[in-house]
């Protein structure tokens, strides 16, 4: 019989907050058992093993990312909007570092549909019309941001930044000052072959 109290969601849960402790890689049925007390087999009414586990994790880490996005949002734009968006997703990364690694995870398409995922993208979106960006051009600035926000989070998770000045906090804000600028300047779109160098050689 299962336990009282525990639900699908209450699980998620207690895994997010285990992942933020012990590293999401770490994230298991029976780890999340032993923190509620309880066999293992008692939990698999509830979820489906550790892979619909870690699943409910990233859910819940997307759902409140795109909660503490869209509030961080309310009333800016442009600059302000770019800057609030990407600082609410470092200072998410720092304080859940196990949630964050959940959302780095592949989810199925009808899960990752029903998602904050797509709510998350939209916002970005959001943002990107203050650029005046808009279609294809949209689309690849939505990855540019995308890619520059977890690669630094990333690496300044890893302490890769740790034995060199300035500050992580510093870069952090000059590299979205360039963003920034970068986003102002984006370079008009041109057909050409993916398969022809960048640029042209002497």
């Amino acid at each position: 019989m299962a336990r009282q109290g525990l639900t699908g969601e209450r699980l998620a849960e207690v895994g997010a907050e285990l992942a933020d402790e012990v590293g999401f890689d770490q994230l298991t049925v029976s780890a999340v058992a032993r923190r509620v007390g309880v066999q293992p087999a008692s939990l698999y009414a509830h979820v489906g093993g550790t892979g619909d586990l870690r699943a409910r994790v990233a859910l819940l880490a997307l759902e409140e990312l795109a909660d503490l996005v869209s509030e961080a949002l309310a009333g800016r734009a442009g600059t302000d909007a770019l800057v609030a968006y990407a600082d609410v997703y470092r200072d998410y990364a720092r304080a859940h570092p196990g949630r964050w690694a959940a959302m780095q995870t592949s989810l199925d398409p009808v899960t990752a549909a029903r998602s904050a995922g797509p709510r998350i993208a939209a916002m970005t979106r959001a943002i990107l019309r203050g650029y005046d960006l808009a279609g294809e051009d949209q689309t690849h600035a939505v990855r540019l941001i995308g890619s520059m926000l977890r690669g630094f989070i990333d690496l300044e998770a890893a302490g890769s930044f740790d034995h060199t000045t300035p500050e992580p906090a510093v870069s952090w804000r000059r590299t979205l000052v360039a963003l920034d600028t970068l986003l102002r300047a984006w370079p008009p779109h041109a057909e050409r072959d993916p398969d022809q160098p960048l640029l042209e050689g002497p």
